[in-house]
């Protein structure tokens, strides 16, 4: 596949949620996102479970070694779930080859930030996983489990958004994710958040992949830098051409595929 090809099938996706009552356009997105997920690897045990009370789905390879990952899926605080993100997990599970534990946290309008925020805190801390790994809005979250809660461990990062955006600090408009978006949905959470402004590293390890299509990218570049400067571990990687979201093609587009094995081999690297 290539990325016009799924840039437009996405945004034909996109556009088809506006009007929809919540839930139907939940359903909507969970059907758009596992349209690109490739088959579950063999062997694989896929559970649904409840860990401290929150709803987890949990992927289990065939050969599992020690130590679970969280995983906290993208959506912008609204959409999304276990279910539109189940190819992402799957292949994560099976690129480290341990447990991920995919955390169907509440959303918006429903539930606050601070709520979500809460169910990933607790499903952190009753299963101590090595690694907590977030896209999008998923990677706001876990990094701010990792400032927040006792946990300590390697943050996997992809595409969040950090700091306070705004239109200053934002990169340029790209497809399927524009400043606005960004900014409307921020509004959203940001009295619910802790120390938006807060610029210190949120763990001591870090892996991140971004895109380079992207409003979020230009921040994110900006705070890996400085916190470099504090002498932080941090691995990263920007798959070129790619757009916000691609990753759900990983398995189909070639950029995607590549920035994303390097991530998850990093990754395995850290948490060995």
């Amino acid at each position: 596949m290539q990325i016009d090809a799924f840039r437009r099938r996405f945004e034909r996706g996109l556009d088809a949620l506006a009007g929809l009552p919540i839930e139907a356009a939940r359903r909507r997105y969970d059907t758009l996102c596992t349209g690109f997920a490739p088959a579950d690897p063999a062997g694989m045990a896929i559970t649904d479970e409840r860990i401290a009370g929150i709803e987890v789905r949990r992927f289990q390879p065939a050969a599992a070694g020690r130590g679970p990952v969280l995983y906290a899926h993208g959506g912008g605080w609204n959409l999304g779930s276990v279910r539109s993100h189940h190819g992402i997990a799957a292949d994560l599970a099976e690129r480290l080859g341990r447990d991920v534990i995919s955390v169907d946290y509440r959303l918006l309008p429903e539930a606050s930030y601070a709520e979500a925020l809460d169910d990933c805190r607790r499903v952190t801390e009753a299963c101590a996983p090595t690694a907590l790994v977030g896209d999008s809005a998923g990677g706001r979250l876990v990094m701010d489990v990792a400032r927040l809660s006792p946990w300590r461990g390697v943050l996997g990062l992809i595409y969040p958004p950090v700091g306070r955006p705004t239109l200053q600090t934002l990169g340029p408009d790209a497809p399927l994710l524009s400043r606005d978006d960004i900014l409307t949905l921020w509004r959203a959470i940001v009295d619910d958040v802790p120390m938006p402004d807060d610029d210190s590293p949120p763990a001591a390890s870090l892996e991140v992949l971004t895109v380079e299509h992207d409003p979020l990218t230009r921040p994110l570049e900006s705070a890996i830098s400085a916190w470099r400067r504090t002498g932080t571990d941090i691995g990263y990687r920007c798959a070129p051409g790619m757009l916000h979201g691609a990753l759900h093609a990983h398995a189909s587009l070639d950029a995607m595929h590549a920035a994303w094995h390097d991530f998850c081999l990093a990754l395995g690297r850290r948490v060995e």
